[in-house]
């Protein structure tokens, strides 16, 4: 990146759309959402980079939910990700095009993909955003991150660099309304013989454990804390998840005891959920774990202390012994049904 940049020349906010086996991630149109409410505000457009094998399809979907460019670069050498060929291609489509903020999934391959980009770029990045706005008069971006432990909230801006890189953590930012039949431009990008020369193949792809995708998707989750006392204690928890048809998951002081798989970890250092129903049992509500699930759509705590911090962001706050209260929950909710109980909280 060549000293004093002319902020003027770059313009447009981009949305990496990142893909496995040729599907899209759902974060994507997330992204794409903020992107929209972001660029709406500065009058610009918004453009989604489709790197893969067979993905130009996606750019109609991509329109949908308010892109107005796609850059699809499709080669069978681009099937799987792999950090330095998608690194490379994402570089030269920068500097070509030069958007003047850059937003990526804080997933594994997104975190890996930005970090390379932004080396590149020598520009800067900020990781695991949960809040971002606009400067509009500086057409900045603030993004906004949970620091020093999770203690403190820092909003971060890239005040003479370009682009203004970002990851964003998946379920923060709404899922926007698909509008079927808006249209916009799909710009085939010529890749030639790209990946021939890259010092790395993939020779075989291992699924990962799909505990966490099951949470990513369950509509209703039942949370444990350290309040729980011991991980005898689980059924507790076990039970009222299964009568509410929901799924189990935990604080990070119960996963880290071994009392539940890391990958049912919600929070900073674990996943971030967005459930319509959450139901907090025994947890404090620290701003390691709430950042995970503040965007759920019932928040239910329940807790011995009055003044746990889960009750600030609770929509349903129970004070009282969860040993007592879940049982009696449980049988409430076999009794009236899972249907009516979800109903009554909106989930």
């Amino acid at each position: 990146m060549p000293k004093n940049v002319n902020l003027d020349e770059w313009r447009g906010i981009w949305v990496y759309a990142e893909q496995r086996r040729g599907e899209v991630s759902p974060v994507t149109w997330e992204l794409v959402g903020a992107a929209r409410r972001l660029a709406d505000a500065v009058d610009t457009y918004v453009a989604v980079v489709l790197i893969g094998d067979g993905v130009g399809r996606y750019a109609e979907q991509a329109f949908a939910f308010g892109a107005d460019k796609a850059f699809v670069a499709e080669h069978p050498e681009l099937a799987e990700f792999r950090t330095e060929v998608y690194g490379r291609l994402v570089v030269d489509l920068v500097l070509e095009r030069k958007p003047e903020i850059f937003l990526l999934p804080a997933t594994t391959q997104g975190r890996d993909l930005a970090s390379t980009v932004a080396t590149d770029l020598a520009c800067g990045l900020t990781a695991d955003t949960t809040q971002l706005e606009m400067d509009v008069e500086k057409r900045m971006l603030l993004a906004t991150r949970p620091t020093f432990g999770g203690q403190q909230l820092a909003t971060i801006t890239s005040a003479r660099w370009r682009p203004q890189m970002a990851t964003v953590r998946p379920k923060v930012m709404p899922r926007p309304e698909p509008v079927p039949g808006r249209t916009g431009e799909v710009i085939r990008l010529e890749v030639g013989d790209v990946g021939a020369d890259a010092p790395t193949r993939v020779l075989r792809v291992v699924e990962e454990s799909n505990e966490s995708r099951i949470l990513d998707e369950a509509d209703v989750i039942v949370a444990a804390g350290r309040g729980i006392g011991s991980k005898a204690n689980l059924y507790l928890v076990e039970e009222l998840a299964e009568a509410l048809g929901g799924q189990v998951a935990g604080s990070r002081p119960v996963c880290d005891a071994g009392w539940l798989p890391k990958a049912r970890q919600i929070g900073q250092t674990g996943i971030t959920v967005r459930p319509k129903l959450y139901v907090a049992v025994g947890i404090s509500g620290a701003i390691q774990h709430v950042v995970g699930m503040m965007q759920s759509g019932t928040i239910v705590a329940i807790n011995a202390d009055p003044k746990a911090p889960i009750f600030q962001v609770a929509h349903v706050g129970i004070v009282g012994d969860l040993f007592k209260v879940v049982p009696a929950l449980t049988q409430a909710v076999r009794q009236r049904g899972r249907r009516a109980v979800l109903e009554t909280v909106g989930g």
